[in-house]
């Protein structure tokens, strides 16, 4: 238990403060703004009702006979799960719920951390992110960058019929209006497809049964914009546009660190980014037989962790969650006015139109199977042997 306590200890002490300072700049978070000197505790209440993954232990082994934790590599997986786990909070519960120690809390919120608990049949857990990683070439166990992370999330986004994401992960710095349209209008698919596919999750999703009375037509957009900043330090031109993308109302952060040392950064306070930090091991925990989770250890009770802009690796993973077509109409207008038109070396590109140079966009659609495990990995594989092939030609 000693060494228990030492490691959940182990931090960084250069990447962060833990106290905020006295200032009347205000802290901006996933697109609230927040006031240090009348609203604090509101602040402090935000951030931890955040969903905290970190590193865990005592889980079944990755693939029958691979690690059972992902301390020292799951890191940007962690990430991932945190920027996804804030889409599915925006989804069936909004951005302005807020999370209570002992607070009974609605059936979606125990289902969505259903969906990321360390098992194997979990659509989003380690399990499931580190084997789809096998075909994105990362060994289980070797450490994800931004875009492989985002790449993964793509795929298991198709067998999730609950949440029902359209995920677009842009390429090229170019985010193309036209084809996130398509796919997310794209008609649903037929009944012997959904069957098939709903075999996958059933024991943690359940059914897809449409409680939430969202509308069929538009597909809630998780889009991921993967960025190269700089070459070895982030370009400080592009500072001033990175944190307004926090400003939106759309935001789910960033995903990036350092060198192998990922962190989820979900705002700013003046030339500081706050993140949550997924360096501390944690023992796995299952749901109950009720179907709840005991969630006191996936919310960070402590001050958050802040490291100067300058510090940060220049990859990095932009996220925004559109619940309707509106709210990407206004991210694509929030992106025209305060991203373009006040940049003269753009951090990513935004167009109406497909390119014609690029090969035609067909939005994704899931397989017909009905197995798990590494014969699912290879069947997507196969899937999505053309799809890559595009997206190298297109580089």
């Amino acid at each position: 238990s000693v060494l228990s306590r030492y490691e959940n200890q182990i931090t960084i002490l250069s990447d962060y403060l833990e106290e905020f300072p006295e200032t009347d700049e205000p802290v901006w978070i996933l697109g609230r703004q927040h006031h240090l000197n009348t609203d604090k505790s509101k602040l402090l209440l935000d951030i931890s009702a955040r969903l905290w993954f970190t590193y865990r232990r005592k889980f079944s082994p990755i693939g029958g006979t691979g690690p059972s934790s992902d301390a020292g590599w799951g890191c940007m997986l962690r990430c991932g799960q945190m920027m996804l786990a804030q889409a599915l909070i925006c989804r069936h519960l909004g951005r302005d719920w807020q999370w209570e120690k002992h607070k009974k809390q609605p059936e979606e919120y125990h289902r969505i951390l259903r969906c990321f608990l360390d098992r194997k049949d979990c659509c989003y857990s380690i399990h499931q992110m580190a084997q789809m990683g096998v075909g994105e070439g990362k060994s289980i166990g070797e450490w994800f960058g931004p875009n492989t992370v985002a790449q993964v999330l793509k795929k298991l986004a198709l067998f999730d019929e609950w949440n029902s994401l359209a995920v677009y992960v842009s390429m090229d710095n170019t985010v193309v209006i036209e084809d996130i349209k398509k796919m997310c209008w794209s008609p649903p698919q037929s009944s012997s497809a959904a069957h098939g596919s709903a075999h996958l999750h059933r024991s943690a999703l359940g059914r897809n049964k449409n409680t939430a009375g969202f509308c069929t037509g538009w597909k809630p957009l998780l889009l991921i914009i993967p960025l190269r900043l700089g070459i070895n330090h982030i370009n400080p031109v592009y500072i001033d546009a990175f944190k307004e993308c926090f400003k939106m109302p759309q935001s789910l952060g960033a995903l990036g660190g350092k060198p192998n040392n990922a962190y989820y950064f979900i705002g700013f306070l003046g030339n500081e980014l706050i993140y949550l930090d997924p360096h501390t091991t944690q023992s796995f925990v299952d749901w109950e037989e009720n179907g709840t989770v005991d969630d006191q250890s996936f919310h960070c009770q402590q001050a958050p962790h802040r490291m100067k802009i300058m510090n940060l690796d220049p990859s990095v993973a932009l996220g925004f969650f559109c619940k309707e077509e509106c709210d990407f109409d206004n991210w694509c207008s929030l992106v025209q006015k305060e991203i373009l038109k006040q940049q003269s070396l753009r951090m990513f590109e935004l167009v109406q139109k497909h390119p014609p140079h690029w090969p035609p966009f067909i939005p994704p659609t899931k397989p017909e199977v009905t197995t798990t495990g590494a014969e699912l990995i290879e069947s997507t594989d196969k899937l999505f042997e053309l799809e890559e092939e595009f997206e190298i030609l297109s580089v």
